[in-house]
């Protein structure tokens, strides 16, 4: 049997950042993986999405050029082509983390629990007395009738030929990026989302905005729909509030979230789950099983990369602010979030005052043709502090960084209207925003 001082099963932004981490202050680390390094995050997700993002941005900038004075009589686009720099992009980046392990002993292999501390790969046994779980999670699907002739975003992004039109049952991140992506490749795209509005976690006014947006970008956009079976023929029937549609596609994408994935044997060496089969975890992270830990999805409380990596570094015993963790929806136009929504202050209780800035009376937002948006501030009224921050507009997932920032460190909302901004930029309607909420 081979002993370490930590094992962590995965190797996904969370395993192996952790495991760097770990190594780099002196321990000796396992890291052990059934697939790829990176994880879901690297090889079937976060960049592999980004990657075709970015081509489906230069697809439609291409198309727009005449207003910019570049005239462009035609083009074409090639769609194999735009996943071959896909796959080049992720293969870069795999070496990247293989480079960052390199003082970590790697195991290829699927791990299962012999007992609490003891993992066995293979015919191989692992012990260590801190085991990090770090397994994330697989594509979700709802429980319907016909929902394997569906695909998943596994699936689509292995593909190297588009269909001529795709419906995506659920409209929440994954669903709205792989809309936006695709409709710039001239997919017909028609997303159905069970709940009123399109990206439930996020304000409901950004979320609205998104929604308007992609809608004149001809994506068909239906909410309150339950899809009830996917029929032969990829005939998608649903109730539309009360009313009974069918929708058909050449292909149909389940994008109804992500389900944690737990090692085998995890439940019998007596590490305790969640009603929704997460791994149930403390505040340190720690299961009910001391000295065994649970991070990024397979926890269940955030799903997001850098929130796996943040929960990690708890685990070494970093002080980390995990009440603040932004998140981002990258479609065209972007959107982001940190914090409270409106409606969840409503429903604290929280006396607010909220500013909003609209990208249309920003100068940089006009100069680069990209006025459709809105930031959205919301500063508590008690004590001046940031509450939240939503934007629907151009560089979203950056610009919201700021917001998150100032409420990571306590830093009031004054604080940011008092700190001069470049001009012009876009983070000036960041300023603006709060400088309305606060007057």
């Amino acid at each position: 049997m081979t002993q370490a001082d930590i094992i962590i099963i995965g190797a996904g932004p969370g395993g192996y950042e952790t495991a760097a981490g770990a190594a780099a202050s002196g321990a000796d680390v396992i890291l052990i993986e059934k697939d790829e390094l990176g994880g879901t995050c690297l090889n079937r997700g976060c960049i592999p999405t980004k990657a075709l993002c970015r081509s489906a941005e230069v697809a439609s900038m291409v198309a727009e050029a005449a207003q910019f004075g570049v005239d462009v009589p035609s083009f074409t686009f090639d769609y194999p082509r735009a996943v071959e720099r896909k796959n080049a992009v992720v293969a870069g980046l795999r070496e990247g983390v293989a480079t960052v392990l390199s003082g970590v002993t790697v195991v290829r292999g699927e791990a299962e629990f012999v007992n609490a501390h003891t993992l066995r790969v293979g015919t191989e046994e692992f012990t260590a007395p801190k085991i990090i779980i770090a397994t994330g999670s697989r594509p979700a699907s709802l429980p319907i009738a016909g929902a394997e002739l569906a695909v998943n975003s596994d699936f689509v992004l292995e593909m190297t030929a588009l269909p001529a039109s795709m419906a995506i049952i659920g409209g929440g991140v994954i669903g709205m990026e792989f809309a936006s992506i695709f409709a710039s490749f001239g997919v017909k795209v028609t997303v159905l989302e069970y709940c009123p509005e399109i990206l439930p976690p996020f304000d409901a006014e950004v979320a609205k905005r998104l929604r308007m947006s992609l809608k004149r970008r001809g994506i068909e956009i239906v909410t309150s729909a339950q899809v009830t079976e996917i029929k032969p023929g990829l005939n998608v029937e649903c109730t539309v509030k009360g009313k009974p549609k069918t929708y058909t596609a050449d292909m149909v994408l389940m994008a109804v979230g992500r389900t944690p994935v737990v090692p085998a044997g995890a439940a019998e060496a007596g590490i305790g789950l969640t009603r929704r089969g997460a791994i149930a975890v403390n505040g340190s992270m720690e299961s009910s099983v001391p000295g065994v830990y649970a991070i990024g999805d397979a926890n269940g409380l955030c799903m997001l990369a850098h929130a796996a990596t943040a929960q990690g570094k708890v685990v070494l015993g970093e002080q980390i602010n995990l009440d603040v963790i932004p998140s981002a929806v990258f479609t065209v136009p972007e959107c982001a979030m940190v914090g409270l929504t409106e409606q969840q202050c409503v429903d604290k209780g929280l006396e607010t005052k909220i500013g909003k800035a609209t990208f249309r009376a920003n100068g940089k937002a006009m100069a680069m043709g990209e006025p459709d948006g809105l930031v959205k501030t919301i500063v508590s009224a008690a004590d001046g502090s940031i509450l939240g921050c939503h934007i629907c507009g151009p560089h979203a997932a950056d610009l919201v960084q700021e917001a998150a920032t100032a409420m990571a460190a306590g830093i009031p909302a004054s604080a940011l209207t008092n700190t001069i901004h470049s001009h012009p930029t876009l983070g000036e309607a960041v300023a603006e925003a709060v400088k309305k909420a606060i007057e």
